[in-house]
């Protein structure tokens, strides 16, 4: 099993070409994932890329968009373990004790946090000045 397995979603209510033009954007990629480095294995255009993730991690991770109502829900998924120190590709499990399990909870609380900021931060730069409940359309002042 992972030592993180994540899977988290946010309503984004933009166009969903836009926000897979973000998502697409290379620059963004180590902002959002620090310490990782991404090989696109499967872009998915307007649907999303999923990535093989190397660095202080290895694994995959995925933003899969998938349109709903006026916008798009972004799913993202982080599977990863640790890598060993000295190397961006060796994996080191967890070890399978309480101190193991205790290590990986507090990794996938970081990550949930930090892939919430992330995507919470880009849902308020494509959505704007957009007021809750109005049309996304009614509001593309970015």
């Amino acid at each position: 099993m992972a030592g993180i397995d994540l899977v988290d979603e946010t309503f984004i209510a933009a166009d969903p070409a836009r926000v897979a033009a973000v998502v697409a954007d290379q620059r963004r990629w180590r902002e959002w994932f620090p310490g990782l480095k991404l090989t696109v294995f499967m872009d998915r255009g307007i649907q999303g890329i999923r990535w093989s993730v190397t660095g202080s991690f290895v694994g995959s991770t995925e933003i899969w968009l998938e349109e709903f109502s006026d916008g798009v829900i972004l799913h993202y998924y982080l599977r990863v373990e640790p890598t060993r120190s000295g190397t961006d590709s060796t994996p080191v499990p967890y070890p399978d004790t309480p101190a193991g399990f205790r290590a990986a909870a507090k990794e996938r609380v970081k990550a949930a946090h930090r892939g919430k900021q992330v995507f919470w931060a880009l849902k308020d730069e494509l959505e704007g000045s957009r007021e809750v409940g109005a049309d996304a359309a009614t509001s593309r002042d970015s």
